[in-house]
């Protein structure tokens, strides 16, 4: 441990010193302070890649992160002592499905279907019990399953099991519990159709067969006599599915298993194809994307696996870490890491423009992490293909909320307006609040939340974000250059943090607060409208929490000036809500609060009074004096309060 980290440990300021560990590539120990600062997730991706798989298995399971305790399992060899360790470790602790699985890859099927049972998954158990030729305890157990929740699936399951050996009458009971109309009829028709011929029953045959006919014919797949544990959902032939990650009008996503090259992919399956209208030219996105990835090949750029075009479908590399913006959503980002984002970012555009592809439509979502923690970019299903300078009205292609000012005039989309969303993510990512293209005034400055940014730093951002899209860096290469010309600090260190110089003259710090004749003041530096509250101890410790917090949702504080003992809080946009509000803004509210619970304080006045509402956003206003004995609990029932009545 070198002295910078054992320095912040002393202090008690674990994660920080955690990253420090993780950016020396000291894995192991970034990953024993990670879990002792209960960063859970990041202590196993540490772990992860520190080739501690066992110990990454064991964090990964307790954070719920799935995609980096699939990966660690796999990595773990049949036969090993940390996989005969890791098993029973986990059962002990309550994680019964991990440790069947576990127990399945190490070959000790009946531990597997014991922890199957205590997982409630009757079908996973009976298919290990199948394969260990016990078949009538895998009946027995999705009979127990059926009768503690009737559900499709075990009854589809528990059809197949009986009509595999023979029982056909008992199979038909089961399979007719299943609706016509449900999602697994076809495969339970498929199965029926098998038994009734068994039984003899000609016309029951001829009727499930036209049923089966109108769904489109009997599924082969269960016709065979497929292997007892193969029980997930396979699409395409090959991939397993672990669950759904995301649905849009034109597309699903989901967390697979491919079952040849034996790793995790994300499938998007394209759909809501029609012959004319929006369904086609959402088909046409959808291909577009398929040309650019395939002529994309960079090491930020989200891989192609395969192209099924009968889906159609694109099979991509999974991103383990999710996106920028779940990462926005759950953490402040220190500036050099914001950096290093838009860097891997730019160079991946970048590359896309060398070969003639516009992305036009960079925003947070767009961006994923695999399980090291690089970024790539992804989602080039609006990218316009071809000779740069032709073009394309925006009209609704892009992101309204990260798309350039032409674009939004429905002007064509140049490298320029790439430049723009690589502008408002990173500006996002140093403020913590979405930069308002349509007025071109931001809330609030990378300068203002950062102690150790200053005005370079600002007008640095502020090129990207030019209006005039001639003022923007002229390409993804100058753009990083740009970048990467200034220092930026490694650690996430809020504005509100007195800085270690002299006092200030006081003449010269009321100098710096322009008051117009109206009384309202601003900061003559940035011209930013202010309120001042004076300054308390208590007081202190709230300002410092609420840019601990640093949530878009929050007033922000900018400063605490000790020599005038004032707090510096921005005035926010909006106006206090009349009447109910949105299902939308409550959830704003929640969240912000929810970031303020996690700094450490509650805000104890959650009224009208205390909130401003500026369109589609809500900020919660700092409490100087909050309502005393107040708990989180407090808080969120006066949103609801705010909320009641609403639809």
């Amino acid at each position: 441990m070198n002295d910078a980290i054992e320095s912040l440990v002393k202090e008690e300021r674990v994660l920080e010193a955690a990253e420090l560990a993780e950016q020396g590539g000291d894995f192991p120990l970034a990953s024993t302070l990670y879990e002792r600062a209960c960063s859970f997730e990041r202590a196993a991706s540490a772990a992860y890649r520190a080739a501690a798989f066992e110990r990454a298995l064991l964090l990964a399971v307790q954070a719920k992160d799935d995609a980096t305790a699939h990966l660690s399992l796999s990595k773990l060899d049949v036969g090993s002592q940390a996989l005969g360790r890791v098993g029973p470790s986990l059962q002990a602790r309550g994680d019964h499905g991990w440790a069947a699985r576990v127990f399945e890859k190490d070959g000790k099927f009946a531990e597997a279907g014991d922890a199957w049972e205590k997982d409630r998954d009757g079908v996973r158990a009976a298919a290990v019990y199948e394969r260990l030729g016990d078949v009538v305890k895998a009946a027995r157990v999705l009979e127990s399953a059926l009768r503690r929740e009737p559900d499709d699936s075990v009854a589809l399951a528990l059809g197949r099991l009986l009509q595999r050996h023979g029982k056909s009458e008992a199979a038909v009971r089961a399979l007719q519990r299943i609706a016509q109309d449900a999602p697994s009829r076809r495969a339970a028709l498929t199965v029926l159709v098998a038994c009734f011929r068994q039984l003899g029953l000609g016309r029951a045959v001829v009727e499930a067969e036209d049923e089966l006919g109108r769904l489109g014919g009997p599924l082969h797949e269960i016709e065979d006599d497929a292997p007892p544990s193969e029980v997930k959902a396979r699409i395409f032939g090959r991939y397993e599915v672990i669950r759904e990650v995301a649905s849009t009008p034109s597309a699903r996503v989901l967390e697979c298993t491919d079952c040849v090259r034996h790793e995790h992919v994300a499938v998007k399956i394209f759909a809501g194809y029609q012959a004319r209208g929006g369904g086609r030219d959402a088909l046409v996105r959808f291909e577009r994307e398929v040309r650019a990835l395939n002529a994309l090949d960079h090491p930020n750029v989200v891989p192609l696996r395969d192209y099924i075009e009968e889906g159609p479908a694109l099979v991509l590399e999974w991103m383990a870490k999710g996106t920028l913006e779940q990462m926005l959503a759950r953490e402040a980002i220190a500036p050099a890491r914001a950096i290093e984002i838009a860097v891997a970012v730019l160079g991946a555009v970048g590359e896309a423009h060398r070969l003639g592809i516009l992305h036009r439509d960079i925003k947070p979502s767009n961006v994923l992490f695999d399980v090291a923690g690089v970024a790539h970019l992804g989602d080039f299903g609006v990218a316009h293909l071809g000779d740069l300078s032709s073009t394309a009205t925006a009209g609704v292609i892009g992101t309204l909320l990260y798309m350039s000012p032409e674009q939004r005039r429905g002007h064509p989309a140049t490298v320029a307006s790439d430049m723009f969303g690589v502008g408002a993510i990173l500006w996002e990512m140093l403020t913590g609040t979405r930069f308002d293209a349509a007025s071109n005034q931001p809330r609030t400055r990378p300068s203002a939340v950062h102690r150790d940014l200053d005005t370079r730093h600002d007008a640095t951002v502020a090129r990207f974000l030019a209006e005039d899209p001639t003022a923007r860096p002229e390409d993804a290469y100058a753009a990083r250059k740009l970048l990467t010309s200034l220092s930026w600090a490694s650690t996430y260190e809020p504005a509100v943090k007195p800085v270690n110089v002299p006092p200030p003259d006081a003449r010269t710090t009321l100098a710096r607060v322009h008051r117009d004749p109206l009384g309202n003041e601003s900061d003559e530096r940035t011209g930013q409208h202010i309120v001042r509250v004076p300054l308390s101890d208590s007081r202190l410790a709230r300002a410092r929490a609420f840019a601990r917090a640093a949530h878009p949702g929050l007033q922000t504080v900018l400063r605490v000036d000790r020599s005038t003992k004032d707090v510096w809080l921005a005035v926010p946009r909006g106006v206090t809500p009349e009447g109910v509000i949105s299902r939308e803004l409550a959830d704003e509210l929640m969240a912000a609060l929810h970031a303020l619970h996690q700094a450490g304080i509650v805000h104890g006045s959650v009224d009208r009074a205390h909130i401003r509402v500026n369109g589609g956003d809500a900020t919660i206003l700092f409490a100087a004096d909050p309502t005393e004995g107040r708990r989180a609990e407090d808080d969120l029932r006066g949103v609801e309060s705010l909320l009641a009545g609403a639809v």
